[in-house]
């Protein structure tokens, strides 16, 4: 029995017996913390006078930081004094049975410190579309991803590269602001237009083309196929068509023409087709607008402006899983093409099923929007598409232009990945006074949508070759007692909880006297 004892303190097994493995760690994490040289501290702010949700949470945010103890150099810290300067807390409005508001303020995060570096991990997510009971299971199920992304974050010592693509009137720096200092937390972010180097864009991990204006020369299509054909990593968030927003704005009306780029036969060996239409959907954003006349005070109105379709985010990827509705305006649709075994291509952003699409050319005249349902039968048109595998070369059996010079060319591509979007408004901040507003933040309502999670999520998706992306996919069901129900039975519940247990054990010990009086009276 000692020899037991000190093995099982030296060498622990535990069964996970849980349906949804909810206290096992994924292989990605158990070999990130396998391979840490220095110990690892973790502070959870998470503290104080908590709701039986809350309490949940920390219950959960701890036992993990044990599970990571078994793997690794993890330890868990005491808070320290200061600790909760400078992050924002969370109010917690509850109402009392008396019918009383309780309020209480929780800080959900937790700092990492490793080798003198530190990060803060946010523990709660917070999703609008989603209850508060809801909120707290998705965050108990990211809990994993969260904690081994930011060790790994900050426990690298090399910073991997990306780059935005310029020179073809692509989104500038003001434009995409609020991503690239999203994407600056992760990676060295650099921007630049290509040359007459076939290995530009070697050094880079991910290249973003966001939204350009311009045909792309033969030239720099090659270098892009090239760098695809020595396993780069492309997000091409590309318009289908062209139209005139100051135009539209002024005179209430602009033409819509296809938007040439000369990519169509490249996107096309890859798996994929934008189309030149324009969608309209249902599920949009609402802009203000004077429903007052010309002759009295401004009067203004949401309005729905069904050119600005709230996209769809599959739940069934680690990219888009518990993203919010993705906003977009004069967004496209995409086409997969070809039958190709070697490329597997999933759809991650789609309208709604209350939506059309108009090929162009076509023209907008805001006095001839058609609202009407009936003219919205299309259902879950693509906008977005993942794609994996091994890619065809577009200058297979073709000269290399002129003017490069390439004794590495390949024909096709090793295993990589790419993700095509049909719109570059995904990416697109504005700003207000002088200041930028978050990548999809609708300043007219407040909402914050999800484009910040997707493209941040998509780089590192693309970026991701350790599989910590994958710990996204975890899934705890989410188990609620009736609150009402429960309130109104809380004595009988009680009861019953208190009472059986008592008489089982009574019955027991009644069974065991007479059976012991049976036997020994017989003997």
């Amino acid at each position: 029995m000692v020899l037991l004892g000190v093995a099982a303190y030296l060498y622990p097994l535990r069964w996970d017996l849980t349906e949804d493995k909810r206290y096992s760690l994924g292989q990605p994490t158990k070999e990130l913390l396998g391979g840490l040289d220095s110990p690892v501290q973790i502070e959870v702010l998470l503290d104080g006078d908590l709701n039986s949700g809350f309490r949940r949470l920390r219950r959960a945010t701890v036992e993990l930081i044990d599970e990571m103890s078994r793997y690794g150099r993890v330890h868990m810290t005491d808070v320290q004094e200061g600790s909760t300067e400078g992050l924002q807390p969370t109010v917690i409005h509850e109402r009392e049975q008396n019918g009383k508001t309780a309020q209480t303020t929780v800080y959900p995060y937790a700092k990492i410190h490793y080798r003198g570096r530190q990060t803060v991990v946010t523990l709660l997510k917070n999703n609008r579309a989603l209850t508060g009971e809801q909120n707290l299971n998705k965050s108990i199920e990211n809990l994993e991803y969260v904690f081994a992304e930011a060790i790994h974050s900050i426990s690298r010592d090399t910073i991997a590269r990306i780059a935005f693509l310029e020179g073809h009137g692509e989104l500038d720096e003001a434009d995409v602001y609020d991503v690239s200092r999203q994407l600056s937390r992760y990676f060295d972010v650099d921007r630049g237009a290509l040359t007459d180097d076939v290995q530009a864009l070697a050094p880079y991990k991910v290249v973003i083309v966001a939204a350009p204006q311009k045909p792309l020369s033969e030239r720099d299509k090659y270098i892009l196929d090239q760098y695809v054909m020595h396993g780069g990593r492309v997000l091409w968030a590309l318009d289908g068509v062209r139209l005139s927003e100051d135009m539209l704005s002024e005179s209430g009306m602009t033409p819509v023409i296809p938007l040439e780029l000369n990519l169509t036969d490249m996107l096309f060996r890859y798996g994929v087709r934008i189309n030149s239409t324009l969608v309209q959907d249902l599920q949009c954003m609402t802009i203000p607008v004077d429903v007052s006349g010309e002759a009295g005070q401004p009067q203004y109105q949401p309005m729905p402006w069904t050119y600005a379709p709230l996209l769809l985010t599959a739940s069934g990827s680690p990219v888009t899983k518990d993203v919010m509705q993705v906003s977009s305006v004069f967004t496209s649709t995409i086409d997969t093409v070809g039958g190709s075994a070697d490329i597997r291509k999933e759809v991650l952003l789609a309208t709604s099923t209350a939506s059309r699409q108009t090929h162009a050319p076509a023209e907008i005249d805001l006095n001839k929007i058609q609202v009407d349902p009936q003219y919205f039968v299309s259902a879950y048109l693509p906008v977005a598409v993942r794609l994996e595998g091994e890619f065809p070369s577009a200058f297979s059996h073709r000269m290399i232009p002129e003017g490069l010079t390439d004794n590495d060319r390949l024909e096709r591509s090793v295993h990589t990945r790419q993700l095509v979007v049909a719109s570059g408004s995904v990416l697109l901040n504005h700003w207000h006074q002088g200041q930028p507003l978050p990548v999809g933040y609708d300043r007219y309502t407040g909402i914050q949508f999800g484009n910040r999670d997707f493209v941040v999520n998509a780089v590192l998706d693309l970026a991701d070759d350790s599989g910590l992306i994958g710990l996204r996919e975890k899934t705890i069901a989410l188990r609620l007692l009736n609150d009402r129900r429960a309130h109104q039975s809380r004595a009988l519940i009680q009861t019953i909880s208190v009472l059986i247990p008592l008489l089982l054990i009574g019955l027991l010990a009644i069974s065991v006297l007479i059976i012991r009086r049976r036997k020994y009276i017989l003997s």
